[in-house]
């Protein structure tokens, strides 16, 4: 019952409150995530739902009025209704895809070999892409799931060439390094770069920057290569490029 005690005490009270705020700041967090997620899917479904709509009363329109061509308009209805109806179908897969990744099949996979066969795919179709690969004379294993880690590259390498896509001359470096007990892998581009104001939300779910899409492909990729035990990050510079950086555990 002195000074000290009564030091003691406020002490205490303090600790306690700063506990309340820190769980009323973490569900308020939780609340803010789910919001924005909602209006995520509510805006992704939207989308389709308009072209879908106007085409069935457009064709409503024209049985009423025994349109001459109904035939043909029948078939480009059907044709837009079922494009929008794949795009749905596409979005709920990848929300699906997000919020709960399926059960990995791990197998011992060769880096160069599988970077080497995915690359072949973009090289073919790309005439002004110039691909630059730089890969160890030794073979460089992991053990993850092969689908999985083939979407996360995958995705990377889409990104990459969608951000040159103003660049006369599009270059993507591909490098597989060995360290000591990792590997990493790089996917530099000399795209637009990420703006600054866009940097932290490079992993966030409802990111993108693109004019269409869901922005979900980098925070699955994430998800993807945090499950199998190694880190995603990258460094970029605006009008410069952007460089992807994969490190996964290195197995014998």
């Amino acid at each position: 019952n002195d000074e000290i005690g009564a030091l003691v005490r406020e002490y205490n009270n303090a600790i306690e409150e700063l506990d309340q705020s820190v769980q009323l700041l973490a569900q308020a967090e939780r609340e803010y995530a789910w919001q924005e997620m909602a209006k995520q899917v509510a805006h992704e479904i939207k989308n389709p739902l308009t072209p879908m709509k106007l085409s069935i009363q457009h064709l409503q329109r024209a049985q009423r009025e025994n349109h001459p061509r109904i035939g043909d308009l029948t078939t480009k209805v059907t044709k837009t209704l079922i494009e929008q109806i794949e795009h749905l179908t596409k979005i709920a897969n990848e929300f699906s895809s997000f919020a709960q990744m399926p059960k990995t099949q791990e197998e011992y996979i060769e880096l160069n070999e599988m970077i080497e066969n995915m690359l072949g795919l973009y090289e073919q179709d790309n005439d002004n892409l110039k691909i630059v690969k730089s890969f160890p004379a030794v073979d460089s294993f992991v053990y993850t799931d092969r689908t999985q880690l083939n979407r996360v590259f995958l995705n990377i390498v889409k990104n990459a060439i969608e951000a040159m896509n103003e660049k006369e001359k599009k270059v993507l470096i591909v490098s597989v390094k060995p360290l000591m007990d990792t590997v990493v892998v790089s996917f530099s581009d000399n795209g637009s770069g990420i703006p600054l104001d866009r940097r932290d939300k490079v992993f966030v779910p409802s990111f993108t920057s693109k004019t269409s899409g869901m922005g979900l492909g980098l925070a699955i990729s994430k998800n993807i290569i945090e499950n199998a035990s190694g880190k995603i990050w990258f460094e970029t510079e605006e009008n410069k490029g952007t460089t992807f950086f994969i490190e996964l555990p290195l197995r014998k």
